[in-house]
Parts: C-alpha cells; sequence; structure tokens
C-alpha cells in the first residue's frame, strides 16, 4: 500500500527535535520557525510535557466521556484563568476543523438560523460545513457546498450590516489574524462592529483562534485586542504542542443538552495531559510576554529590509509580503540557511515559531533572511 499523496513535501526526514530546533537523519539541525503549522506552542520535547505525558500513559491513557474526567475539570479551571474567560463553558474535541463545525452547529441550535456569514480569503478547516465556510473552492467538495454560508469582504463594515439586513444570520466566524490568507489582522474596530451586529440580530460571534489563539498573538486570544468577547472561541493546534486536542470555550448563555454535541477521543486523559502541560509552562515561562516581545522584535526589524512589500501580523504570527521575483527566498532559507518557515499563497512568508522563541533566534534567521534577499 502507498500513501494518498496529497502533501507536497521536503525531501527532508525529521529524527529529533528540542526547543526550537529540530534534527534530520543526517544529523543537519535546523531553526524551526514554523513550529508545525503553528502547533508546536511551547517548544518541541519540552520536559515538563515529555514527563507529565509519559506520567498519564503510565496510569490511564484512554477510556471515553462515558466516565467523569477530573483531568477535564483541571483543564477547564486552567485555561479559564490563563484565557481570562473563567465564566465559560469547555467542550473538548480534536481537531481545529471539529472545533468549528461543533461552534457552527451549536450556533444553529441556538437561535434556530442557517445564514453563517464568513470572509474572503477565510480558512476554517476541511470538515462538512468547516470547509463550506473556507473560501477555496479547490477544497470544497461537491457534496459540501450549501448557500447557508455567505463569503464577505475581508473588513467591509457596510457590506456586514448589509448581509444582517438580507439575512436570517447564524453566526459570524472570523479569524483574528487570518493564517492560510496571509496574516490578515481584523482591526479592532471590524471585530467591534461584528460584536454589536451579533447583539442586534440575536446572532453568534464565533472566534476562530486555532491558529491565532493560545498566546501566540500576544493575548491570549488575538480577538482580545478590541475589548469585546465572542460567543464562542474554537481552538487547537497550538492547544497540545502536537498532541491532537481542539476545543470550543462557550459564553454562559449557552445550555447544554445531553446529546448535542459529542466526540469518542475528544478530551481523552492523555489529550488533557498534554493540554495541562502546555497552559502550566505558558504560565510558568511568561510565554504570551515572549511572544508580544519577540515578535513586536521581529516585525520592527523586517520592516528595515526594502525589498519587503509589508510585514503583518501580531506577536509571533508574522507574514512576510515579498515581491514575486523574490518567490525564491523561503527554498533559500530552508535549503541553504536551515531555517524552516511557513507560507500563504502567493508570496507570504509565514513565521509561527514556538511562543519561546529567543532573540538570538531572532537575529539568527534575520541574519539570513538578508542574505537570501540579496542573493
Amino acid at each position: 500500500m502507498k500513501l494518498f499523496d496529497v502533501y507536497p513535501v521536503n525531501d527532508i526526514i525529521i529524527e529529533k527535535a528540542q526547543d526550537s530546533h529540530v534534527w534530520d537523519n543526517k544529523g543537519t539541525q535546523y531553526l524551526d520557525l514554523y513550529g508545525g503549522h503553528a502547533v508546536i506552542s511551547i517548544g518541541h520535547t519540552h520536559p515538563h510535557y515529555v514527563k507529565r505525558l509519559t506520567d498519564q500513559l503510565h496510569k490511564v491513557g484512554f477510556y471515553s466521556n462515558s466516565v467523569k474526567m477530573p483531568l477535564q475539570e483541571e483543564l477547564a479551571a486552567l485555561l479559564g484563568k490563563v484565557s481570562g474567560k473563567e465564566d465559560y463553558q469547555l467542550f473538548l474535541c480534536n481537531s481545529g476543523a471539529e472545533a468549528n463545525e461543533n461552534a457552527l452547529k451549536l450556533a444553529s441550535f441556538y437561535n434556530g438560523k442557517k445564514k453563517v456569514i464568513a470572509f474572503k480569503k477565510a480558512f476554517h478547516g476541511r470538515t462538512s460545513l468547516a470547509v463550506a465556510a473556507t473560501d477555496n473552492p479547490k477544497i470544497v467538495a461537491p457534496v459540501n457546498e450549501t448557500d447557508n454560508v455567505v463569503f464577505l469582504p475581508w473588513e467591509d463594515e457596510a457590506a456586514l450590516e448589509q448581509a444582517f439586513q438580507q439575512y436570517e444570520v447564524s453566526s459570524v466566524i472570523i479569524e483574528g489574524i487570518q493564517g492560510v490568507g496571509g496574516i490578515n489582522v481584523a482591526s479592532e474596530s471590524f471585530l467591534r462592529k461584528i460584536r454589536s451586529l451579533c447583539d442586534a440580530h440575536n446572532a453568534v460571534f464565533i472566534a476562530d483562534s486555532v491558529q491565532c489563539g493560545y498566546g501566540r498573538s500576544g493575548k491570549f486570544y488575538s480577538h482580545d485586542f478590541a475589548g469585546v468577547n465572542a460567543d464562542i472561541y474554537s481552538m487547537a493546534k497550538g492547544m497540545g504542542n502536537g498532541f491532537p486536542i481542539g476545543a470550543i470555550i462557550i459564553a454562559p448563555k449557552f445550555h447544554a443538552v445531553y446529546g448535542m454535541l459529542g466526540t469518542t477521543f475528544g478530551g481523552n486523559h492523555l489529550a488533557c495531559a498534554a493540554a495541562l502541560a502546555v497552559l502550566e509552562t505558558i504560565q510558568a515561562e511568561k510565554l504570551i510576554d515572549n511572544a508580544a516581545t519577540v515578535g513586536n522584535y521581529l516585525m520592527e526589524q523586517l520592516r528595515t529590509f526594502d525589498k519587503v512589500k509589508e510585514v503583518r501580523g501580531r506577536g509571533l504570527m508574522i507574514g512576510i509580503d515579498l515581491p514575486e521575483e523574490l518567490s525564491h527566498v523561503r527554498k533559500e532559507l530552508l535549503h541553504t540557511h536551515k531555517i524552516f518557515t511557513g507560507e500563504a499563497k502567493p508570496n507570504v512568508i509565514r513565521l509561527l515559531p514556538s511562543l519561546a522563541l529567543t532573540q538570538a533566534h531572532a537575529d539568527q534567521f534575520l541574519e539570513a533572511f538578508g542574505k537570501a534577499l540579496n542573493k
């Protein structure tokens, strides 16, 4: 049997990882500014994380949600404390797509309405409704197509107001910072407009924080910069530092009913141990502050390169928009300078490193980036 060939991959086999570095099977060291697509939040093989998972595995690795799990309650309490959303409720699942799928479903259960407002260049996942709310027709199968999702221009308040007049809106889903779309930051005024319109029309504000949450922006959720609360926050990626886990947190106005949502693997013992280790490390090492400090330094320095079109982002979620003639730079960084980065089409380099990235790591990247630009 062969693998189903749906991923374009680099011909590199990673055999070892530590902090912000990985090593291939030939012993070559790489600086990891990609984090496995924003997943590695506290650094590779962090000792506290490894111990938490190992200790848990020696007790019980899995049982279903048919029994009480104190680890879930412990995770809910700590997540509420660290995020500042202590009065919200937690539902655990396995991935960002599942989180958004459940958020959209819960919104519709809540108000009985169907229309979902999403935005151009949005990416919300690959499951049925999440992919329908993703602005990429190439990954939307015919069976996923629905007229229940309306795509609006990014940051267009007039179009948003018109949509609320035209449709019975169930929910508005928005990434605080678009990831796949190219690191586009939602303005504070636009997020506040969404909040006010949802309040006025009994619609649900869903803050997709799968990539831009968990401290990456310099606040726990990047939507927090707007000073308003969403009704549901979705998260995954950095939540488990590599262990598959996703979640939504849900405002107090939503009332749970048995069977409304469900999952087999979501919130299992190992997943909760991983998520607790991440939050404990974020707290102990002040990683949200570090993301803000190192991220601001990186963006300030990147804006001094005259060949760069634009630098966008917050904290350690950074997009470097390059002209077409510099489209080679990302490959140059990887193959010559041994630095992993991400990308967004057509020519945006995405930086999504561990929140523990140091200024020395940032300087190493900046030096290599300057050389790659000028080659």
